[in-house]
């Protein structure tokens, strides 16, 4: 392990795991991929934390239904199940995700008027969380992403991530995907172009042990 390697670990939360309000397939599988990882580097946590009503949400748009997009003021919005929302048992981390070592929990989406993928910026792609700059001040220069969903918000964090200067690697087997409209495969695009690796998590492992 290098000193300058950071895993950041994407909303592993019960809403996105199978049986949740939007359970990503497989989401749950992530899980014991994930604490071998966690074992073995410096770690951070992001946690979707939305408000009752808010934006995103498919209920709060009259005549709408999940997985709709529609206009706002930053650009187009899917819309989804209401999730995540804050103080419920949805909105926790997956019971067997082992958190005790983590050393930072990121909280975002919790501004009703503004929906948030990346670890690093809210939509609007001009709020910042403050990742960023807490990371360059601990000396990381490179982000090791895993989590869900791999087609939405780990993939604004990688590409977030890099805009920020870092190094970005996603761990494939440590993720999983909504896969809706061509979403996956723009994801895979977007790390092409981008130059973020894509490894699995043997091969992270051995690469930093």
């Amino acid at each position: 392990m290098t000193a300058t390697d950071v895993l950041i670990i994407v909303d592993v939360q019960n809403d996105f795991c199978p049986g949740g309000a939007l359970g990503v397939p497989g989401g749950d599988e992530v899980v014991p991929v994930i604490n071998r990882l966690a074992r073995a580097l410096p770690h951070m946590l992001t946690q979707d934390w939305h408000v009752p009503g808010h934006l995103s949400f498919a209920s709060s748009h009259i005549g709408k239904v999940p997985f709709e997009t529609i206009e706002v003021s930053y650009g187009p919005q899917v819309l989804w199940p209401d999730h995540c929302i804050q103080g419920t048992s949805g909105s926790e981390f997956h019971p067997a995700l082992e958190t005790a070592r983590a050393e930072l929990i990121v909280r975002k989406g919790f501004r009703r008027e503004i929906d948030s993928y990346s670890a690093f910026f809210e939509n609007d792609r001009r709020t910042p969380t403050g990742l960023g700059g807490y990371l360059r001040d601990r000396g990381f220069t490179r982000v090791i992403l895993a989590g869900l969903a791999m087609d939405f918000c780990v993939r604004y964090s990688a590409e977030d991530a890099r805009a920020n200067g870092f190094d970005v690697i996603v761990v494939v087997d440590a993720c999983r995907s909504i896969d809706t409209g061509g979403s996956l495969a723009a994801a895979s695009r977007s790390f092409q172009s981008l130059d973020v690796r894509t490894m699995t998590a043997a091969a992270v492992l051995q690469e930093i042990a």
